[in-house]
């Protein structure tokens, strides 16, 4: 009897699409080279692209031994162009406000939510647990094989714990970096709580994320 491909796939195994994978890098890459002209500030932009290209580094060359699912290269690309929009604007100075206004009749965001600072920073926090956690679940799960509760406590604890690394990148710039330069990349807008407000923001993303993500994965 001949036995199908969805039975001879292993529990683990996740659908990858290399053509869809390099096509994403490429609009990825090409993004980037457009927002890499005439930054805001390029001290600031340079800092905020080192994680990324090493993070491009790693996804190369792992992809070859682990590829990735579909579902996991688009949410990296949808947040790698984000990222990429807040190393060109700098994340304090990013116009969606001036975007809003334009597509909504001169309306504020900003006012109609009662915002008194640039939110783009928070969004992006919150969607980096929000579309990265899924990444990271993922990438755990090829290689360790987890049971019961800690196929949701691992992923989500993980983010948790690149949410706090970055926070301390960021107070290491700005405290190594002369002062602009440091605290354009710190972007607490004169918030004292910003860090830990940012790091909140990454876990509710996370916790959110991760229950949809095991959803999809038993689904799938």
């Amino acid at each position: 009897m001949a036995v199908n491909a969805a039975a001879r796939r292993p529990a683990n195994a996740v659908r990858h699409d290399t053509r869809l994978a390099l096509a994403l890098l490429a609009i990825f890459l090409a993004i980037s080279a457009v927002l890499a002209i005439a930054p805001a500030t390029r001290s600031d932009w340079l800092l905020e692209n080192v994680i990324t290209v090493l993070a491009l580094i790693w996804l190369i060359f792992s992809y070859r031994q682990r590829p990735l699912s579909r579902l996991a290269c688009i949410l990296l690309f949808v947040f790698g162009v984000l990222h990429e929009i807040g190393a060109h604007y700098q994340y304090s100075e990013v116009p969606y406000d001036h975007w809003f206004a334009t597509i909504s009749g001169g309306q504020s965001l900003d006012a109609m939510l009662g915002f008194e600072r640039n939110q783009y920073d928070r969004l992006v926090h919150f969607l980096y647990g929000l579309l990265i956690t899924p990444v990271a679940a993922e990438v755990i799960c090829a290689r360790v094989r987890l049971r019961g509760v800690w196929q949701f406590l691992l992923p989500v604890t993980f983010m948790m714990s690149h949410a706090l690394i970055y926070e301390l990148v960021e107070w290491l710039a700005a405290s190594v970096f002369a002062a602009d330069v440091g605290q354009a990349y710190l972007g607490t807008q004169g918030d004292v709580w910003d860090a830990q407000k940012d790091m909140f923001l990454a876990t509710l993303g996370s916790l959110i994320a991760q229950p949809l993500w095991m959803w999809h994965r038993r689904e799938s």
